[in-house]
């Protein structure tokens, strides 16, 4: 029996054309790269996947990775970890579409492109859907900043999907220096928000959906807390304060500011974009120049005074968080327990300051609000200490998920490469 298992495992290579051996990807003492804190180790699960974003892990510990670039004409990588080392054994991919949401929700698949939100019927112990996709959601703007539709589901039967902005901040001449903001920003009926849907309804367009949120630039990372029953979003903050406005901000402030925003989100609420950003160093919400702000005026001093929500904690500017996941497991110890973890992609609007970011960031949560300040908790992503371009990363991490066994997995953009985090103690 023993030789038939070791069979089968060498023929799945063969046909899945994944030759690296355990010994080249599992855990050997340097984590795969990373830095981790004491007691925790990282197996690399897969390397060159392909241009990975979101990732999610089924029950019974099958890893399915959302592509931003077709392998072979597919833009869905689904792996399999045979003999329970942690690494997978088996790479397929499927799927016509490329995408970045990705997810697992009463026996479905689910996955998102720019412009529509499909799913996938998943039976029995496949790894590679058989049943042909289902829309969900379709009709989607076409857009070319801001497009992916990250989402996430509550327990009601709810999908969230982000409808990122198609603009840095509703300039009349986007991205130019010292072009005014339109106001009111037209962008903000179809854009700059998130949406609410029936996860279970399919044909769906985006005038079937509630607008649940606005006032967002663009999240991509974003998670439903089933402890206190509430969403959570991680705001990609504007760009350009420097180059657009020299006459109010240094370079360093144009590289340190705005705040990337983490914020609960409620029915209705409205986050001011693209009328105001924050500041983390003032921890206040400023007014933006676009619409008569300075540097110095916030929105208590403008028409917008009292309309916008505060985040519930603020990040370094241009770290470029993608995705957002509470951890609810007990495999970890216990001050991680119902904390989040925040996987920050880089960006280029650091310069010509040094990057920052590449690193996934962990948060402590009582009672649905951050008991304190975040901490570094994966790092060593970027590579050299000091990078000019997001394109110098050696990787950038892009996806989080929780395994069935409490392991935290990783992705990143640049190589393809999962990380598989467990707690050792040792």
């Amino acid at each position: 029996m023993k030789y038939i298992k070791l069979g089968f495992i060498l023929f799945s290579l063969l046909l899945s054309g994944c030759s690296q051996s355990s010994s080249q990807n599992g855990a050997t003492g340097d984590n795969g790269g990373i830095t981790l804190p004491k007691g925790f180790q990282a197996t690399v699960v897969a390397d060159s996947v392909g241009k990975a974003r979101h990732i999610v892990v089924a029950d019974n510990g099958d890893v399915y990775v959302a592509l931003s670039h077709a392998h072979n004409g597919k833009g869905i990588a689904a792996l399999r970890d045979l003999d329970g080392d942690g690494v997978a054994d088996l790479k397929q991919y499927f799927g016509d579409l490329t995408g970045t949401g990705i997810d697992i929700h009463n026996g479905y698949l689910y996955f998102s492109n720019d412009t529509s939100v499909i799913r996938y019927q998943r039976i029995g112990d496949e790894l590679v859907p058989s049943t042909a996709p289902e829309t969900i959601v379709k009709g989607f703007p076409v857009q070319h900043q801001h497009a992916p539709k990250a989402f996430t589901f509550d327990k009601s039967g709810h999908i969230y999907v982000n409808v990122g902005a198609p603009s840095n901040s509703c300039q009349k001449k986007d991205r130019t220096k010292g072009s005014p903001g339109i106001d009111p920003c037209p962008l903000l009926k179809k854009h700059g928000g998130i949406w609410r849907f029936d996860a279970n309804k399919t044909g769906q367009t985006q005038e079937d959906g509630h607008r649940y949120a606005t006032g967002l630039r663009n999240v991509v990372g974003l998670d439903w807390n089933d402890t206190n029953n509430s969403l959570y979003v991680m705001q990609h903050g504007r760009d350009q304060l420097y180059q657009n406005w020299p006459k109010y901000y240094t370079k360093k402030q144009g590289a340190e500011l705005p705040a990337e925003e983490f914020f609960k989100v409620e029915d209705g609420d409205n986050f001011g974009w693209p009328y105001s950003y924050y500041d983390q160093n003032k921890q206040k919400i400023m007014l933006a120049p676009e619409y008569g702000g300075n540097g110095k005026k916030t929105i208590a001093d403008s028409k917008f005074a009292g309309k916008f929500k505060e985040p519930i904690m603020a990040f370094p500017g241009h770290w470029a968080p993608d995705d957002l996941i509470f951890y609810t497991a007990d495999q970890f110890p216990a001050k991680y327990k119902n904390g989040a973890f925040i996987a920050f992609h880089g960006s280029w609007n650091r310069a010509p300051l040094p990057q920052e970011g590449y690193n996934v960031a962990f948060v402590p949560f009582k009672n649905g609000t951050p008991s304190s300040d975040y901490e570094i908790f994966g790092d060593g992503f970027k590579g050299a200490d000091t990078l000019e371009s997001p394109s110098d990363a050696k990787y950038r991490p892009v996806g989080t998920d929780v395994g069935p066994d409490g392991a935290l997995y990783v992705s990143e953009s640049e190589q393809g490469k999962i990380w598989r985090i467990t707690y050792t103690g040792e």
